[in-house]
């Protein structure tokens, strides 16, 4: 672990020194003229250090730097970016000042597991580590005081590789996080933070880092410190890593931790945001504070409920954390005490009726009094999952309400066709995302521009893929085939259908490959071919995952499929980018009613990649008949073979009758124009209804700072 404050151990040349304070905020991450600088002072080293610029500006040779200070181009380009930085931070005109002034002062504490904010701080695996850091993002954005808590893993994430087989392995990889835009916490006293967090019968030692994203700061915990035995070194190790212990105690750690943490730090947020179970234990940490000042337990748990924020990503059952009462016991057993009550009564905190075990999702739910889930049709089926926590009140009543998620367009939309938007929507956009007036303008956008500028888009795609799969034959000695299995075989001319998701049964990654036959018809038609390109890791723990990875890899592998099947390795926030903003369609089929959101199709519909989809999550509130094409029914059909049979044959059907003719139907330019109508529609109804911007503002507006009761919908 670094042990001195890595950020004062190098120096740049003094008219260049701004650049290191640029590099240690990730703000630079969605502004392109801050990506522009880093990139231009050296392309390989950046292309090589995933875009890292402590790494680069660490590593970039002396000679160049001196260069780049006596260059007055890239100093003026220095000043402008460092200048828009600086109003950017200091401003106190920001639309939650403006809009909730009875905040002034506060802040909000927003506990998550994991936080993705940039590929090069490799602290989430998925779409809820995607959300909190879009999240995130636009607080800082709209000015929202937010303070983050979590984790920093030495280890990260699984790293995917795929044998010749087709088998998914799982590789971890030490980050250095002395090249990393991560700073180690230091106290009053010039030494670093380290607090003794008890964890049941003992204590273990936490250091804290601070990530800054825009003017949102994240601390993150780290137990890898001396004075740790090895266990518990690895508490913080690796994300969603080791065994049903090991997990309740990364969670008692980020909630119970995570608030003495902000408590060491001077931090006291008037309200506490637990994103998704992993972090309930703070709302009891919260409650046990008060007791021991003095106060009744329930007026205790009374007050903590009144500023509680607890949001649930969860529809599958399998995928809320319960942990054996007699596990509980063990760590908490002179815990319980401080609150003042015995066993039975601390696991009543946690039960649910007519189940075994402590719930972490119950714990909120019974405590937090602002509760939400994250897309109408999952408040629905949240409402429905939890009513026995609500005895004898109506499913209607049940006190779950719903902020659909949203993503942060100025990370996700391709950075080209953003300034296609500045042309044509005005410079303004990125400030005023949620104004209708903007998006309506999207149908002036000449179609040639939007087809040109999609077809670039599809091009870095397949480059990015070819290069990859060239990479993985170089360096790791991958056969042929597997390069084959990689893309390199893919038709820039073709129609491409995207599938990049975690790899998981009830996402059902296989569904379109159900009917070989039937789908080979569609892959080798001579005027009007189709390809799947499919990305995504399974669980480290998910062999029934891995399956499925399996094989759709052989499939891909398989000389018969011709190369029009391709997986790509090792998704994540840099894939993703490419893939949401370069496929010609985004497919998403899980079982409804178990997609909590999906916030990948509203990624790929700001681009103009219109969604084929499920009704469920998202897209059940965003299809409006003209910006993609639906799956099933709303609600879905139900689970087994046939209703697994119905949507397949929808998908085939409306493959072969509806999208593959309106894609191939060219006019004598070459250009779509009844699919770029589609591509346009998409863009005006998910960048209006389905940005982040809108999501924060709603989650100040009926959540963190209610003007008036909290109601079951948006």
């Amino acid at each position: 672990m670094v042990t001195t404050d890595s950020y004062n151990d190098w120096q740049l040349p003094p008219r260049l020194a701004r650049l290191k304070d640029l590099s240690y905020n990730l703000w630079w991450s969605w502004h392109p003229e801050a990506r522009a600088l880093f990139k231009e002072i050296d392309r390989t080293l950046w292309a090589e250090n995933h875009h890292n610029p402590v790494s680069l500006l660490r590593g970039v040779p002396a000679e160049r730097l001196h260069a780049l200070a006596k260059d007055e181009g890239f100093l003026g380009r220095v000043d402008a970016v460092i200048a828009s930085f600086d109003k950017y931070m200091t401003t106190d005109q920001t639309w939650f000042a403006k809009n909730h002034p009875e905040m002034k002062g506060k802040n909000i504490g927003y506990f998550s597991a994991e936080f993705g904010v940039h590929n090069s701080l490799k602290i989430y695996s998925g779409g809820l580590g995607i959300l909190a850091g879009d999240h995130c993002k636009s607080a800082s954005d709209l000015g929202v005081p937010l303070v983050g808590v979590g984790f920093m893993y030495p280890e990260g994430y699984v790293v995917q590789k795929i044998s010749s087989d087709g088998w998914q392995q799982n590789v971890y990889e030490t980050v250095n996080w002395g090249v990393s835009p991560v700073r180690p916490v230091f106290g009053p006293s010039g030494g670093r933070v380290l607090l003794d967090i008890p964890l049941g019968h003992g204590t273990v030692k936490v250091a804290v880092w601070k990530v800054q994203v825009g003017r949102v700061p994240l601390f993150l915990m780290d137990t890898n410190v001396d004075g740790n035995s090895p266990l518990d070194r690895e508490i913080s190790g690796r994300l969603y890593g080791g065994d049903r212990t090991m997990r309740l105690r990364q969670e008692i750690l980020l909630g119970i931790g995570g608030v003495r943490v902000l408590r060491a730090l001077g931090v006291h947020p008037s309200v506490f945001h637990a994103n998704e179970g992993h972090s309930s234990f703070l709302f009891l940490e919260l409650a046990r504070e008060k007791v021991a000042g003095g106060m009744k337990l329930e007026e205790a748990l009374r007050q903590v409920g009144e500023n509680a924020v607890f949001t649930t990503h969860t529809p599958v059952e399998a995928g809320h954390d319960v942990f054996a009462e007699e596990m509980i016991a063990e760590y908490f057993a002179s815990y319980w005490p401080q609150l003042g009550v015995d066993r039975e009564r601390f696991m009543e905190f946690a039960r649910v009726p007519g189940h075994a075990g402590w719930n972490m999702t119950a714990l909120s739910l019974k405590i937090a009094g602002r509760r939400n889930a994250v897309s109408r049709r999952h408040g629905q089926v949240s409402r429905e999952m939890w009513r026995s926590l609500w005895p004898g009140a109506p499913e209607k009543d049940v006190p779950i309400a719903h902020v659909t998620n949203g993503v942060h367009l100025p990370t996700w939309v391709n950075q080209e066709l953003g300034s296609l938007y500045d042309r044509y929507l005005g410079e303004d956009w990125r400030e005023r995302q949620d104004d209708q007036k903007v998006w309506a303008k999207v149908s002036a956008i000449p179609d040639e521009l939007l087809w040109m500028q999609h077809n670039k888009n599809k091009s870095a795609l397949m480059q990015m893929m070819r290069a990859r799969a060239r990479g993985r034959w170089m360096k790791e000695r991958h056969d042929p085939a597997q390069v084959v299995a990689g893309g390199a075989l893919l038709d820039h001319s073709a129609l491409v259908i995207g599938f990049a998701r975690r790899f998981a049964g009830y996402k059902r990654a296989t569904l379109i490959l159900k009917d070989v036959e039937r789908l080979k018809k569609l892959l080798f038609d001579p005027w009007r071919p189709v390809q799947l390109v499919f990305a995504g890791k399974a669980h480290p723990a998910d062999d029934g995952g891995k399956a499925l990875i399996q094989q759709v890899y052989r499939l891909a592998k398989d000389p018969a499929f011709g190369g029009r099947i391709a997986f790509i390795e090792d998704y994540d926030m840099h894939v993703a980018r490419y893939l949401v903003q370069g496929v010609d369609m985004w497919l998403n089929n899980p079982l409804a009613p178990l997609e909590a959101c999906g916030t990948s199709g509203e990624k790929a519909g700001a681009n103009g990649v219109p969604n084929f989809s499920v009704l469920d999550g998202w897209w059940e509130e965003g299809f409006n008949g003209g910006n993609g094409w639906p799956i099933g029914q709303a609600g879905g059909r139900g689970a087994g073979p046939e209703a697994d049979a119905a949507d397949a044959e929808d998908i085939y059907r409306a493959l072969e009758e509806k999208i593959v003719p309106l894609y191939y139907d060219r006019d004598e330019m070459g250009v779509p124009r009844g699919w770029v109508k589609v591509m346009k529609e998409s863009i005006r109804s998910v960048a209006l209804e389905y940005g982040a911007d809108r999501m924060v503002k709603d989650y100040c507006n009926m959540l963190y700072a209610p003007k008036r009761e909290v109601v079951a919908s948006r």
